[in-house]
């Protein structure tokens, strides 16, 4: 919408405000109000924040201004906030685009798609966990019944959370992000709502939203909803699948083809680029999966349930939910990121690492149709089958090490994640836990 068209869309919509909303370097949501008859300063020089206050700028307390210069076409009510519209927003700082901004790290990745006439799609699929607060301070899904062993797709559980899901569901069709289906997942109180794929800034974009939607909707239902990776240590953790595909004016699918040898109706491009995020796969490790919990949920071993969704491997396979990469018929499905991602540099980083295999003709190998979680470390090293970080600090050495993941997200912006990430490492390894003195204390 031109500055003119929103005026009318505001007044017929009964809009007041317009969040000017970013992310930090965590991808948590950030924004200022602005009354829409200032949203033409948001779209022009933006509007102003303190970037030091924010984590990940890269500033000072001296520092400039950071900018958020709003994209009009993400311009979209916000159902659950009546009066409230929101617009997504590039970080500028003194007239030019940021490169400590995660959603200009993604468009600085895309335009090397644009010069090539491609473009790319993702469409994530969004778990969460509905909980509760215990009367001892403890943790609990929001409904006391649902204690099932094995609780997927339960329809219990689906229909005792149905108001809240319901008003998230809602809430996003009618800004069009397209709904398409809702389950239960494998842990109790776990959900995930799948909306219709899209070019990738734009899904970036949605999952952002949904993230705010499910957040504040579950808050007025007085539940918490969580997208914290692994909140039990005996349940199946939180992922954020990636399902991509790449495309021209042409062909809307150039990862598919009809006649693939290997029958899971990849093309070559689609193997290769593949390829570039199988050998990048541990760097890819600290942006997909960016928090000391996140490496709870990518180990070896089962849940309660007796099943586990989370990768540990870098391999790939036709429906192989042990590999780190799934290949549902032309399409690559990256199984590695969580609900802690940034999805603006997971996007990015992984688009750097496909790209990377598609212009050095990378790749994969033969797919693995087997239960990897079953094979010996033996087996595993004949095969040449390797392991995917078991912590963070591991990660962020696998990051540091690889300059096309560092370039593709930014290498000052990457520069500034891998110190940050490494400082809430040495956090948590000074960090007495109650599982430590429970052991320790009078053990001597």
């Amino acid at each position: 919408m031109t500055p003119q068209q929103a005026s009318k869309w505001f007044a017929s919509n009964k809009i007041r405000y317009v969040l000017a909303q970013f992310v930090d370097i965590h991808g948590a949501a950030k924004a200022k109000a602005v009354p829409v008859e200032h949203y033409d300063m948001v779209l022009g020089d933006g509007a102003g924040f303190a970037g030091f206050a924010v984590w990940g700028f890269g500033m000072g307390p001296h520092g400039p201004d950071y900018m958020g210069v709003g994209d009009p076409q993400s311009l979209v009510a916000l159902p659950w906030m009546p009066g409230f519209a929101r617009v997504a927003c590039d970080g500028h700082v003194r007239g030019k685009p940021y490169p400590y901004c995660s959603r200009v790290a993604l468009k600085n990745q895309l335009k090397r798609l644009e010069s090539k006439g491609l473009t790319m799609y993702a469409g994530i699929e969004p778990e969460f966990m509905l909980l509760k607060r215990t009367a001892n301070g403890g943790l609990a899904p929001f409904d006391d019944t649902d204690t099932l062993d094995k609780p997927c797709y339960d329809y219990k559980g689906l229909a005792r959370a149905s108001a809240i899901l319901d008003e998230i569901t809602t809430s996003l069709r009618a800004v069009g992000i397209d709904v398409y289906q809702i389950d239960h997942e494998d842990g109790n109180g776990q959900f995930e709502v799948n909306f219709t794929y899209a070019d990738v800034l734009k899904t970036a974009d949605n999952f952002m939203f949904f993230k705010m939607a499910a957040s504040e909707i579950a808050r007025k239902h007085g539940v918490t909803a969580t997208f914290m990776p692994k909140p039990f240590s005996n349940r199946a953790g939180t992922g954020a699948h990636f399902h991509i595909s790449m495309g021209n004016k042409k062909t809307p699918n150039l990862f598919y083809a009809k006649n693939d040898k290997r029958g899971l109706s990849l093309s070559t491009m689609g193997y290769q680029f593949l390829a570039g995020i199988l050998t990048h796969a541990r760097a890819l490790t600290a942006i997909c999966a960016p928090t000391i919990n996140s490496y709870k949920r990518l180990v070896v071993g089962r849940s309660l349930s007796g099943a586990t969704w989370a990768p540990a491997y870098i391999a790939y396979g036709d429906n192989n939910r042990t590999a780190c990469v799934r290949i549902p018929g032309g399409r690559i499905e990256m199984r590695l990121p969580d609900g802690a991602a940034n999805p603006y540099l997971a996007s990015a980083a992984i688009l750097a690492a496909g790209l990377d295999g598609i212009e050095r003709q990378l790749d994969p190998g033969e797919p693995l149709n087997e239960n990897l979680y079953e094979f010996s470390q033996k087996e595993l090293k004949r095969r040449k089958i390797g392991l995917l970080p078991q912590n963070l600090a591991e990660a962020i050495d696998a990051l540091e090490a690889d300059d096309v993941v560092m370039a593709g997200i930014g290498t000052d912006l990457a520069k500034e994640f891998a110190s940050i990430k490494r400082m809430e490492w040495v956090e948590y390894c000074r960090h007495v836990s109650d599982w430590e003195t429970s052991r320790y204390l009078e053990m001597f």
